[in-house]
């Protein structure tokens, strides 16, 4: 049964269900986390952001985790006196709508704001220190708007671009998708096998902020080094060179980009990529049959399997050959799948004394294998093994004598000085692939005229809303749904008003995520996409909170947005995301949770069960926020007795005295426990090992609750300092308890407007430690000693000691110390 806030609240028992309904109404009316909008609010302002959800049920078990584990950080930032902005929203285009909508015959729009409505109700229920008043989702018009207002914007500095060329097609979602969005050869969405097709699509040209979005991270010091790692093995950066290859029948050169251009006179090959347009061009007639069959068989081929390197090697002889620049020899031009055609030019020159695939082609075909780097190792032609490490060089004229890094330099003069080759810096980095075939995302807003070209939208004619199409409609085609809407499609040029289409592409749904937390500062702003002032109050974000498996693809191309905001004087900042903190995942049994095996767990009936509480802080106190949480290995009824205590406590404190005493007339050996506690939960949190801070206030609770039972009892002035210490931290993993205990220590109107405690420095200093002196890892003694002993005196002391000498037969080979805590004596 539902109650009101008026209603009181048992106090026999801790009722979690009871505090729930009550709260939640009262947090409703106070709307005590809305962030400050009075300019004159002199308060430091802290933006806190979790990477907002999608809408495709339901919140689940790992929704519970990275949302508790953020609202940690805005509820003590809320409790240290900042002006706190931790908004919400819903990125809410996409696939699973638009294929609920094929199945169900219906709009995706019915399906994704039902689900919005679904979640936004259990994030009320789940207690998040959200300010609703920020509220927004991605596939309103409001929003998708300034998608196209900032594509528009792109498209003018020449950052977005339409071309044709090899993509990545997913067969079952009939759509293109990113290299980003490609994993282990499949579709990251559905899992389907991906297959190159031609196709003319838009881009952004992300390239060219490569180097700053490497540079930049210089300034990323609060993020994972694991992310930041990722990040920069996927831009990959390289030094080299560009050389120029004759082709014999080919009047321009073709240029190579190599790593090693020291190696150059070891090159007893040319190799294509099979599916690169050179490969098409300069094969001979006699050799066409061949290549087109191998052609084939290579466009069956994800990228990944073509780079695995213990994929047997194939490939054509296209009957063509190169002329090797720095000696002038004929090398034979290959097509061959272990070259990818967006890799630096789609060609390679193939050095296979040095290089292990380019070994393995050579040995299948019977090519050439010449050393040119002495490394001390056996023949690669003998032993099957290349030897692609540093050494001395040889067989190569000019460069025989020189180590790597000197023959490089030479090497690199050299064909500068003759024309034939330059230094360059390459990137695995490609240009973000934005289109995509499908109805549920924002309409690219382009519109084709066969006499002005590809011709933006007018802004004041936009958003170019989608049109009302259901069901069968959206079936996936292999072109977009939106070129069945004629009345949508055809329109009039806005240059010369003749006959015109739209572009029927919508963009990735990664567009919009790469710049909502700049609307969520202004959602109500309709002169842009966010009020630059707004964001320049509340940018950049302080905290950002999400899972590792967006390391790349989100987070880059937020960083991406950002910079070209920032060039275009929109942002006062060229990083979004101050810090950031990845959580792990949570399992069940050591597995991943999945329908197919059977082990889910369902977050709302485990809320139902033990409470929201409960739930919240099983989830913070089961282990670092990183790691993985086994919902198998962890006990949410222990966490719900724990609450139970700490209850007790707050309300028989409250019972027994009104708020104001005088603290300092408390029992002193409590107040120390209570002081330590506010020292180590205050660095604890800072430092992100929130559930270490949970051991103490459960350590707390069990000081307090032996202070009530058999000490100066429940009126004792320390007994009510720890019950208000104990609320106030308890707030940031347990609201519901926390407001009620608050509440019953006669506080209010919401322990949201409370003020986090101070410690006291005079009752943090510990007279005595416990030190432990070992023998061969046996505890022989402890020693109460001054926190501040050196090494030499607790060595001195321990070996004085008569327990620790009638175990030792001589002097010590060894003694460890690590003082003011452990000796470690070695017999």
């Amino acid at each position: 049964m539902a109650i009101d806030e008026g209603t009181e609240v048992s106090d026999e028992q801790y009722d979690p269900q009871a505090l729930q309904a009550k709260w939640q109404q009262r947090w409703e009316r106070l709307e005590p986390y809305r962030a400050g909008e009075d300019p004159a609010d002199e308060r430091p302002r802290r933006y806190m952001l979790d990477m907002f959800p999608y809408p495709s049920g339901d919140l689940h078990m790992g929704h519970g985790e990275v949302f508790a584990i953020g609202d940690v950080v805005a509820r003590y930032w809320f409790l240290r006196g900042y002006n706190v902005l931790h908004p919400i929203g819903w990125d809410s285009f996409g696939l699973p709508a638009e294929n609920a909508a094929i199945k169900r015959n219906e709009h995706p729009a019915t399906w994704t704001y039902a689900n919005i409505e679904t979640q936004a109700n259990s994030f009320r229920r789940y207690g998040i220190s959200f300010d609703w008043s920020r509220r927004l989702h991605t596939s309103d018009p409001d929003y998708y708007r300034w998608n196209q207002w900032l594509f528009t914007r792109f498209f003018e500095r020449g950052l977005a671009y339409r071309k044709g060329g090899l993509v990545n097609w997913c067969p079952n979602d009939q759509t293109v998708l990113a290299n980003e969005q490609v994993v282990n050869g499949r579709c990251e969405r559905c899992g389907a096998e991906v297959v190159r097709r031609e196709l003319t699509q838009w881009y952004f040209k992300i390239t060219d902020y490569a180097q700053r979005l490497l540079d930049d991270m210089d300034q990323l010091t609060h993020w994972p080094e694991r992310l930041l790692t990722m990040q920069r093995n996927w831009i990959g950066r390289s030094e080299g060179a560009d050389v120029l290859f004759e082709i014999e029948g080919r009047d321009e050169p073709v240029t190579v980009y190599t790593t090693r251009p020291d190696t150059l006179y070891g090159a007893t090959f040319f190799v294509v990529a099979a599916d690169a347009a050179l490969a098409d061009e300069i094969v001979t007639d006699e050799q066409r049959p061949a290549f087109e069959a191998y052609r084939a068989e290579v466009a069956k081929l994800s990228d990944i399997e073509r780079l695995a390197t213990d994929k047997e090697k194939t490939g054509v002889f296209l009957g063509r050959h190169a002329i090797n620049p720095v000696n002038g020899e004929r090398i034979p031009v290959w097509a061959a799948d272990y070259v990818l055609s967006d890799y630096g030019h789609g060609a390679i020159m193939a050095v296979p004394a040095h290089d292990q695939r380019d070994l393995d082609f050579a040995l299948k075909f019977g090519l050439p294998v010449k050393v040119v780097v002495h490394t001390g190792l056996a023949d690669p032609a003998e032993t099957g093994q290349a030897t692609p490490g540093e050494g001395t060089l040889v067989n190569s004229g000019p460069l025989d004598g020189l180590g790597k890094a000197e023959a490089i330099a030479k090497i690199v003069e050299i064909l500068a000085a003759e024309g034939r080759g330059r230094a360059t810096v390459n990137f695995r980095l490609r240009d973000w692939l934005l289109s995509r075939q499908r109805f549920w995302g924002t309409p690219i807003p382009i519109i084709h005229c066969p006499d002005c070209g590809e011709v933006p939208v007018p802004d004041e004619d936009l958003p170019v809303t989608l049109p009302d199409m259901r069901g069968e409609a959206l079936a996936p085609k292999g072109v977009s749904p939106l070129a069945a809407a004629e009345d949508w499609v055809n329109v009039a040029c806005p240059k010369c008003g003749g006959a015109a289409k739209r572009d029927t592409d919508t963009m990735d749904t990664f567009v919009d995520s790469s710049w909502y937390f700049l609307r969520y500062t202004s959602p109500g702003y309709s002169e842009g996409p966010f009020d630059p002032e707004q964001v320049r109050r509340w940018g950049p974000i302080d905290q950002y909170v999400g899972g590792i498996e967006h390391a790349v693809l989100h987070l880059l191309y937020s960083r991406f947005f950002t910079k070209v905001l920032h060039d275009m004087g929109m942002v006062n900042f060229t990083e979004p995301f101050v810090r950031m903190l990845n959580q792990g995942q949570v399992i069940n049994g050591g597995k991943a949770m999945s329908k197919s095996l059977g082990n889910g767990v369902d977050l709302g009936k485990q809320i139902d069960e033990f409470g929201v509480d409960a739930v919240r802080l099983t989830m913070i106190f089961a282990g670092p926020p990183e790691d993985d949480i086994d919902w198998a290995d962890v006990s949410p009824a222990a966490s719900q007795k724990f609450l139970a205590r700490a209850f007790r406590v707050m309300a028989e404190a409250g019972a027994a005295g009104a708020p104001g005493a005088d603290f300092a007339a408390g029992d002193i050996e409590l107040r120390k426990v209570t002081h330590r506690t506010i020292d180590e939960v205050t660095r604890l949190i800072e430092s992100y090992r929130f559930n270490v801070a949970v051991a103490r206030m459960m350590e707390l609770t069990t000081a307090a609750r032996r202070a009530i039972d058999s000490g100066p009892g429940a009126a004792d002035p320390a007994v009510r300092e720890a019950a208000e210490t104990l609320a106030i931290m308890l707030s940031l993993v347990a609201p519901y308890a926390a407001e009620e205990g608050w509440e019953r220590l006669g506080h209010g109107p919401s322990i949201a407007r409370a003020t986090w405690p101070e410690a006291d420095p005079s009752l943090l200093v510990q007279e005595t430690v416990t030190c432990v002196v070992q023998v061969a890892g046996k505890v022989r003694d402890r020693l109460e000693v001054s926190p501040d002993i050196t090494e030499d005196d607790l060595r001195a002391l321990a070996l004085a000691s008569d327990k620790v000498r009638a175990h030792l037969s001589g002097d010590p080979r060894k003694v460890i110390v690590r003082a003011p805590k452990l000796v470690n004596i070695v017999p």
